[in-house]
């Protein structure tokens, strides 16, 4: 690379060639918001086709695409209504908002976990002022970040538009164990949109409002943390950043796990995908590592996480989490929704065990309840003892919540056979920002020559938004003809392709490179007629060097280079 990285001449490229424009350019544009122009579309596209031949191809996991607006319940359950804040500080002179850990940010190694109290203070120890106005700073207080809604109108039904696709999956789970015949593991994948309504979003597409996310959810036994590919991949190298020395280290995925730097074999197995699949994308192996969070970091869901952090201008930036959730999710669904949200694990043998079980009093249901009294029995003998609380029950027919009191019931214990127990599964959730990945991928791609004034997008050709390049040598005598057909064909074959008769062949490399398109085809006058007929050249983008093949064979050539099965 001939220069460090200036993300606003990337920007302003991404603007320029149709990657990313600020949205509502033309009413002054809103902070942390951008649309996706054509190139950029391809980009993330093509980048998401990478994650989903891992996750759904190569892993089998099952995909879903779900609401983007939540009831309130759902929030309340996951902890996003009462955790999901950003602590906000205003100026006292000219009331412009900011996220009060990023302006201490140079004083300390970790801000996010600071108090509002010790946030305040720092304030005053570091003699912080408003960067805008340099007013004095007001109290710090909690900001929700997610946008609030009604659902309906007129309706006092509150929603949000969701934070993380993660609890479409978990809301989900009772239809998806069905569907996996009632079986673990069982990975789900799903992409979609969240919202978080940042503070003071800065840093370009690092920190936005509106995001796209690739999420992934495996339910596992809690009491099996092994995987059957861990041993594929546990003598591959990686670069951690554990949280108890905070200085990265070189180790192999199984050394990781046996030193108990990483908990378990399938999280271990993940963090590793994750590694495999942004290294494909184009991440550079030497600008990624993976840092544990600390124990006072760690999100309010989270039984342990790493991230997969990349150097960017901005410096380390997190760009996918790799967490293992425990069973918090499933447990806080079932709690609040009233349902069971386990996995039946089936023994080897039938085990003899005393067991608690609620037994209904039919003699006064009867009386009481009528003809609903046998659904109401079913219901309460089927439920968990453990719902007892004071001394009373709830059950839920017909979609009715009925409270029952002891006299109507009691918790007996018995011995029975026992096929097998109900366990609540456990979540190991790698979670990809995609718009982080893209705005990465491009960055470590960017090279620009000073001295030549020229740039290049190192674009891996599998995620490259447009992967061949074809020019006739001139716009006459057929040449036009040829190259046309030759795109038609490639297009035809789902290879993006593009075509250019306009200016001199150097300035049309010179296009291709800025976008990153690998490969170029030119038909030249040897094409029709020469020693060469029948023959077209191919350039390497990045080499430069070229060679000339048939046109016969352009599509099996250039899918071949494409999906790595040759090289140039």
């Amino acid at each position: 690379m001939s220069k460090e990285i200036d993300a606003s001449e990337l920007m302003s490229l991404c603007k320029r060639r149709g990657f990313i424009w600020p949205s509502f350019e033309i009413y002054g544009g809103v902070a942390g918001m951008f649309d996706y122009g054509p190139l950029g579309c391809s980009l993330r596209n093509n980048i998401v086709d990478v994650w989903r031949a891992i996750y759904k191809g190569r892993e089998g996991f099952v995909e879903i695409d779900s609401e983007t607006v939540n009831p309130r319940e759902v929030f309340k359950a996951s902890g996003h209504v009462d955790e999901f804040s950003d602590l906000i500080t205003y100026c006292k002179e000219c009331e412009a908002p900011f996220r009060a850990d990023h302006l201490v940010k140079e004083f300390y190694d970790n801000p996010d976990v600071l108090t509002p109290k010790e946030l305040e203070e720092a304030f005053v120890k570091h003699s912080i002022k408003c960067p805008e106005c340099g007013g004095d700073l007001g109290s710090v207080e909690e900001f929700n970040l997610m946008f609030k809604t009604t659902i309906g109108p007129g309706s006092s039904r509150v929603g949000y538009l969701r934070p993380e696709t993660a609890q479409g999956i978990f809301v989900n789970y009772n239809n998806l164990y069905r569907y996996n015949r009632e079986k673990l593991p069982l990975g789900v994948i799903q992409t979609g949109r969240g919202y978080r309504n940042e503070i003071a979003p800065r840093q370009g597409m690092i920190r936005m409002r509106e995001f796209n996310m690739m999420e992934v959810e495996l339910f596992v036994d809690p009491e099996d943390k092994d995987w059957v590919r861990f041993p594929k991949i546990e003598n591959e190298m990686i670069t951690l950043v554990p949280n108890t020395t905070c200085e990265p280290v070189e180790m192999t995925v199984g050394e990781a796990v046996e030193k108990g730097i990483i908990a378990n074999r399938v999280l271990a197995y993940f963090v590793y995908t994750t590694k495999q699949l942004l290294i494909r994308l184009g991440i550079d192996p030497a600008r990624l590592r993976f840092r544990q969070h600390l124990s006072d970091e760690m999100a309010h869901y989270a039984a342990d996480c790493w991230d997969a952090e990349v150097l960017l201008s901005y410096g380390w930036m997190e760009i996918t989490g790799i967490a293992d959730r425990g069973c918090w999710d499933l447990s806080r669904h079932a709690e609040f929704s009233g349902q069971d949200l386990t996995h039946f694990k089936k023994f080897d043998e039938p085990v003899e065990m005393e067991v608690e079980k609620i037994k209904a009093n039919h003699k006064l249901l009867g009386p009481r309840f009528k003809g609903q009294a046998k659904d109401i029995a079913a219901a309460m003998e089927s439920a968990d003892p453990k719902s007892v609380v004071d001394g009373k029950l709830i059950v839920n027919v017909n979609g009715e919540d009925i409270e029952l009191t002891s006299d109507l019931f009691e918790v007996v214990t018995v011995r029975e056979k026992i096929a097998g127990k109900r366990v609540i599964p456990h979540v190991i959730e790698p979670s990809h920002g995609l718009d982080r990945i893209f705005y990465s991928v491009l960055e470590h791609a960017y090279d620009f020559d000073e001295k030549e004034e020229y740039t290049v997008l190192h674009l891996k050709p599998e995620v490259a938004p447009i992967k061949v390049g074809v020019f006739p040598l001139m716009e006459k005598d057929g040449l036009d003809e040829c190259a046309r057909d030759i795109y038609e064909v490639l297009q035809s074959a789902g290879i993006e392709s593009y075509y250019d008769g306009s200016g001199t062949i150097g300035k049309r490399y010179a296009r291709m490179d800025e976008v990153g398109t690998p490969y170029c085809i030119t038909v030249d006058y040897e094409t029709l007629d020469g020693d060469t007929k029948g023959t077209v050249t191919i350039r390497d983008r990045d080499s430069k060097n070229q060679k000339r093949i048939p046109v016969s064979d352009v599509k099996a050539i250039i899918s071949a280079l494409i999906s790595g099965d040759s090289e140039f």
